[in-house]
């Protein structure tokens, strides 16, 4: 009888075709890794490099000796931080302007978004986009400037309208009283920042699909109902995702800016954060180790946020960042 000739047949590693995959698309794509190293760089060096300062808040950190050799105090600065009435207070001030800033810039943007999108005649609308875009172009020192000559009790615009239309009878020492100070954050934070937030919108609601309007149209729905039916869902995964970026920044405080530059010692108790407290702390007294905890503390909570409402979108069904 014949001999059958047998064939072997090599089986490559399931890990060595997924190695032999992911260098393939290294080297298809060498150009964009070529791109994207000077940007590496710049993280590694200015955003990581600077992690192993964190050593400071489990020392007693004296300026003038090598951080290696100074003396280690464990979670002391941390324990210092959560008993103490002042950091509470901190902390209270940056979570609830940044609730502020977050609810009102969202509403906002979305709002001046949908109604930009409603307007058919292309000057007028780039007319209005120009206007509230420039804003975000001055830089805090000038906003914060204006701010303080319209809120002034001498000839502020604010003072004056208000007493023109009879709703105050004398002025109102607006920077002077803490319980104004959030909402004046807010409200900087919104005339800033309000049309430049709206571009990312324009541009989600650009790309919804003209037939899911026709076909509500032709279904009786007017323009509130096709907002309301076809805009906000189309750009529902652009409002998450942003959304999940800014839970993140939620210890920002609505910035560190405008507080730095409006607040003052009169209302010290409503305007200081937690960048202001770590300033104070680190620069100004010298206790480095304290203002690095802080930080710390800082960094850990947003990280967590960043994750849990990453979590709680993909548990709903939307879309995450991760």
């Amino acid at each position: 009888m014949p001999q059958q000739t047998v064939h072997k047949v090599e089986v490559t590693p399931q890990s060595a075709r997924r190695t032999n995959s992911f260098w393939s698309r290294m080297i298809r794509q060498r150009q964009l890794i070529l791109m994207s190293i000077p940007m590496v760089l710049y993280i590694l060096l200015f955003a990581y490099g600077p992690i192993w300062g964190w050593l400071m808040a489990f020392q007693s950190y004296k300026p003038g000796f090598p951080i290696l050799e100074q003396t280690w105090v464990g979670l002391e600065q941390f324990r210092f931080l959560f008993t103490d009435d002042s950091f509470i207070r901190v902390l209270r001030n940056t979570i609830a302007m940044s609730l502020i800033s977050l609810i009102l810039g969202f509403v906002t943007a979305i709002g001046l978004a949908l109604l930009l999108n409603e307007i058919k005649q292309t000057g007028i609308k780039r007319l209005i986009q120009t206007v509230s875009y420039l804003p975000h172009f001055l830089s805090w020192i000038i906003v914060t400037g204006l701010v303080s000559m319209a809120l002034s009790t001498e000839g502020g615009i604010v003072n004056v309208v208000l007493m023109k239309l009879h709703i105050i009878n004398e002025p109102i020492l607006w920077l002077g009283e803490g319980k104004y100070f959030w909402g004046i954050v807010g409200l900087t934070n919104i005339w800033k920042e309000v049309g430049w937030n709206t571009i990312i919108y324009l541009a989600a609601i650009a790309s919804v699909d003209p037939s899911l309007y026709e076909a509500a149209e032709v279904d009786g729905a007017g323009r509130f109902r096709k907002i309301w039916n076809v805009t906000l869902p189309g750009i529902r995964p652009v409002i998450v995702i942003l959304l999940i970026m800014n839970v993140g920044w939620i210890l920002n405080g609505g910035g560190f800016d405008i507080q730095y530059f409006l607040g003052n010692g009169q209302v010290l108790d409503w305007s200081e954060t937690i960048d202001i407290f770590v300033l104070k702390y680190g620069l100004r007294i010298g206790n480095y180790s304290l203002g690095v905890a802080a930080g710390i503390f800082k960094t850990v909570v947003s990280i967590v946020l960043l994750y849990c409402a990453n979590i709680i979108a993909k548990r709903l069904g939307e879309e995450r960042l991760i």
